[in-house]
């Protein structure tokens, strides 16, 4: 389930890069909270710290981008340069070793940047709202995203998206990936989506054709389970959530920052 930043208030403060964590009887800058309240950190401060993280402003067309000169942008490029020579050590590793590595990406605030519907929703989630959002498949690039999938292609890394987004979403996705230049392995067999109609028999331990009871972790787990079965080894899960990340299958797993909403 995905969850709104009022339900969530604490846990994306935490997620901010950089922000303080506050202990108990500790007052927020602007703030004074008695020590037994345990009052949450203040909601519109919050917002403003994300604004702030993100670089958050309105270009031409009256669409939130993030800054590239943004703190948000900077963790970015840190993990994706740890990540670009991580790629490259486990690919010859792999050559060595006769394996098939393949590298794992989620969609959704990984590769395509949600941040214009989170300010313009104030930061809720609504399931018809969110459909029409990604039927525009207009959505501007993670920053080096596409370029890092692009870099694992060129160490000969398969590449795979294990996503929550619907199969009946599909046509809107792989038009937005191609749109921000992430246009490989786009098809069905390495595109994973949530299809609840019609289920893998690999997920049939939580999922059928007559009710879908996946959480996240187990949907994304077993799906990189089943990749594996394939013959591939994961050496890299990416995703901005943690649910994208648990349940194993993936030698190294490495969380992209969002602290605007998460998913359990």
């Amino acid at each position: 389930m995905r969850k709104s930043l009022r339900a969530a208030a604490i846990g994306a403060a935490c997620a901010v890069a950089g922000a303080a964590l506050y202990g108990t009887g500790v007052a927020t800058a602007g703030q004074s909270t008695a020590n037994s309240t345990h009052e949450p950190y203040n909601i519109g401060l919050l917002v403003k710290d994300i604004d702030t993280y993100y670089g958050a402003t309105l270009d031409s067309n009256g669409v939130y981008q993030a800054s590239k000169d943004s703190e948000y942008a900077k963790d970015l490029a840190r993990l994706e340069s740890g990540a670009k020579r991580y790629i490259d050590k486990a690919a010859h590793k792999a050559k060595r070793h006769g394996e098939k590595p393949a590298v794992v990406f989620d969609i959704d605030d990984t590769l395509l940047l949600s941040l214009d519907y989170e300010k313009k929703t104030n930061y809720t989630y609504n399931s018809t709202t969110w459909a029409d959002y990604v039927a525009k498949a207009d959505r501007p690039a993670v920053f080096g995203t596409p370029e890092l999938v692009a870099y694992a292609k060129s160490k000969g890394v398969e590449v795979f998206y294990n996503s929550g987004l619907k199969e009946s979403q599909r046509v809107s996705a792989v038009a937005n990936l191609k749109k921000v230049g992430a246009d490989i392995n786009l098809d069905a067999d390495h595109m994973f989506l949530k299809d609840a109609a019609n289920p893998p028999a690999y997920l049939s331990a939580c999922a059928t054709a007559a009710a879908w009871n996946c959480t996240t972790v187990q949907y994304k787990s077993g799906t990189r389970k089943h990749i594996e079965s394939l013959g591939y080894d994961i050496v890299a899960n990416f995703g901005d959530q943690y649910s994208d990340l648990e349940g194993g299958y993936a030698d190294k797993t490495y969380k992209l920052p969002n602290p605007t909403y998460f998913v359990s």
